[in-house]
């Protein structure tokens, strides 16, 4: 299809979502790697799945692209299954683009080439347009002659980016497309790689083990355990709401200090009394009003603020300076241990003991001891009526 306009345009469907999978299982013989995973994306949106080596991340895309089968459920794109028990559409007529990991350029073809090589089904003169188009969008302009080892990393990655998007595919994966970037030119080129797709309305679907990463290119994040999604969500919602103790541990920083249910509107924990809504869920064997229940409450280093006019004292045990602010880990005088992010300003020393209190907008709270594979509810938010207090 022709280009139009200052920008590349996929192809228009309807509003179903672009990708659905359910309940896919991929396994190889007895091994599972991937079971029951099920999540959609909207044409337009950019989709993460986020978790540790071994989750199956990589797996699933594999399965998208058509690279691997399923022996269960169905891999829906622009409402055509792609892949089933009985369906296997091959990789080339699924309409995805894929930028590997290792960018998997040709070395012996040019930045021009390389980028036309899924194309040349397409006239001359259209083929030269589409790469020339897409050479100035991934901000390579000058470089069509260029061998993939004249490149940088960044640039290679940009080519292999450009070489997705030439057959104007409906979805385009990512397998870990910065891993073999430092840190400061994966951050520019995430921003970067979030503005093309945006900016010209392609839909991607990327993995990642990174957090950031995911947080800053991703409008929705699958975090995977075990070979499935724990939860699908924005990147707010899973740091603010995690909905199993899984993702709680697994996004951000924090750690989860005891507490006591004094009422079903009411937590206590060593720092003070924490007021909002306590679902049922966290009153498994309470009275009636919910007394008595142990939980477990998540504390996030910019849920404890430093003042020095607080009568909870905390010892400071290590820190790590970030430049704009410090990240203390404390400890409180039950021995119990804490983080706490404070401007850099207040520098203190290891051993010293500094004021806190509680600023905490969001609480959540896990039965102390949850079934495995259990979903527990969190305690409601401050926009909801909650509040905290220190003691």
């Amino acid at each position: 299809m022709p280009m139009q306009g200052g920008d590349v345009q996929p192809e228009e469907s309807p509003a179903a979502p672009l990708l659905s999978l359910q309940g896919v299982r991929v396994a190889y013989g007895s091994a599972e790697v991937v079971r029951k995973l099920s999540f959609s994306l909207k044409r337009g949106s950019i989709g993460c799945l986020l978790g540790s080596s071994g989750c199956g991340k990589t797996t699933v895309l594999r399965a998208i692209a058509g690279f691997e089968s399923v022996s269960e459920g169905e891999i829906l794109v622009n409402g055509t299954v792609v892949s089933g028990r009985d369906t296997l559409l091959p990789p080339e007529r699924r309409r995805v683009g894929m930028v590997f990991q290792d960018y998997a350029l040709f070395p012996h073809l040019t930045v021009a080439r390389n980028i036309e090589f899924g194309i040349k089904h397409l006239h001359k003169a259209e083929r030269i347009r589409r790469v020339k188009k897409l050479i100035g969008i991934v901000g390579l302009d000058g470089h069509d002659d260029k061998y993939p080892y004249e490149l940088s990393g960044g640039q290679q990655q940009r080519v292999a980016l450009a070489r997705a998007l030439a057959p104007m595919p409906d979805l385009v994966l990512l397998d870990e497309p910065f891993s073999n970037l430092d840190v400061d030119l994966r951050e520019r080129l995430g921003h970067e790689l979030r503005d093309i797709i945006k900016r010209n309305g392609f839909t991607a679907l990327l993995v990642t083990h990174d957090q950031h990463e995911a947080f800053s290119i991703a409008d929705e994040i699958g975090v995977m355990n075990a070979g499935h999604i724990e939860q699908w969500d924005t990147p707010y919602n899973l740091y603010h709401r995690p909905s199993t103790r899984f993702v709680a541990d697994f996004i951000g920083q924090g750690t989860f200090v005891p507490g006591a249910v004094v009422r079903e509107d009411q937590v206590e924990i060593e720092l003070g009394m924490l007021n909002g809504h306590v679902p049922p869920a966290c009153r498994i064997g309470c009275d009636a009003c919910g007394q008595g229940c142990k939980v477990d409450v998540l504390l996030r280093p910019d849920d404890l603020v430093h003042d020095e006019a607080s009568p909870t004292k905390a010892e400071i045990l290590q820190k790590a300076f970030r430049g704009a602010d410090i990240l203390y880990t404390l400890k409180l005088d039950s021995g119990r241990k804490v983080m706490a992010l404070v401007a850099s300003h207040h520098n203190h020393a290891i051993g010293e003991r500094i004021g806190i209190r509680l600023a905490v907008d969001h609480i959540v709270a896990f039965s102390q001891a949850p079934a495995a594979g259990d979903r527990v509810p969190m305690l409601g938010p401050k926009a909801l009526g909650t509040t905290a207090r220190a003691a």
